[in-house]
């Protein structure tokens, strides 16, 4: 991904950004945005839902929070097309790697037949917490009562639930524990070792923004 050093095309890159936050905090009351957050796709927040993002998250493709609880996304944490169902709470640590997977603190519905059709009970709620440097594979399903610790990964189609260790990659559903890394292979203690300064966050994201003559690459990429 090519980095654009142009003066007048990273001011505007910075320009465009702060009116996309602009208007998503005009738009959404519950929205909460920190400091350098990227609007590159859609967000999408219920009314009644709230959401805070840590400074210099990403927001790609379509973002979807609903269900009236509450979201908290850590700093330059990336959503690439997610959704998150909250009724209660969801908290996701910084430098996470969110793709477009589903996340929910609730069953929505009460599991007992007679009781299915009424107003979900505490039962069907339990909070979510993905740790530090997580990364959530595409079309994985977390499911309430999750906990996910620092630096683990959640394989693609996964469906997790419980307690997932701190360092550890785990696939399948239900999802096992499948790779364990070593020490030396988890991350910095100020985030992980390859991260971009949010600068060069925003110009290497511009390309994406831009159509190119030539047809776009691999996830949307200019070539």
């Amino acid at each position: 991904m090519r980095t654009i050093e142009n003066p007048l095309v990273r001011a505007a890159a910075g320009s465009y950004f702060g009116l996309r936050r602009g208007y998503y905090r005009l738009r959404y009351r519950n929205l909460e945005i920190g400091p350098g957050v990227l609007f590159i796709g859609r967000l999408k927040l219920a009314r009644g839902t709230r959401l805070s993002l840590g400074a210099h998250c990403r927001i790609r493709k379509t973002v979807i929070v609903n269900g009236g609880g509450h979201a908290t996304v850590g700093e330059h944490t990336l959503l690439n097309g997610c959704w998150i169902g909250t009724s209660l709470s969801v908290d996701i640590g910084a430098w996470s790697l969110i793709s477009d997977c589903n996340i929910s603190d609730t069953d929505f519905h009460n599991l007992a037949p007679r009781e299915r059709h009424l107003p979900a009970t505490p039962k069907a709620l339990a909070p979510v917490v993905i740790g530090r440097n997580a990364w959530v594979g595409a079309r994985s399903v977390v499911l309430k009562g999750t906990t996910i610790g620092d630096d683990s990964v959640v394989g693609s189609g996964s469906v997790v639930r419980g307690e997932v260790p701190a360092g550890v990659v785990v696939a399948g559903n239900p999802a096992v524990v499948v790779k364990t890394f070593s020490a030396d292979q988890r991350s910095a203690p100020s985030g992980p070792p390859h991260a971009r300064v949010p600068e060069q966050r925003v110009l290497a994201d511009l390309p994406a923004l831009v159509p190119s003559p030539h047809g776009s690459g691999p996830n949307g990429q200019v070539p």
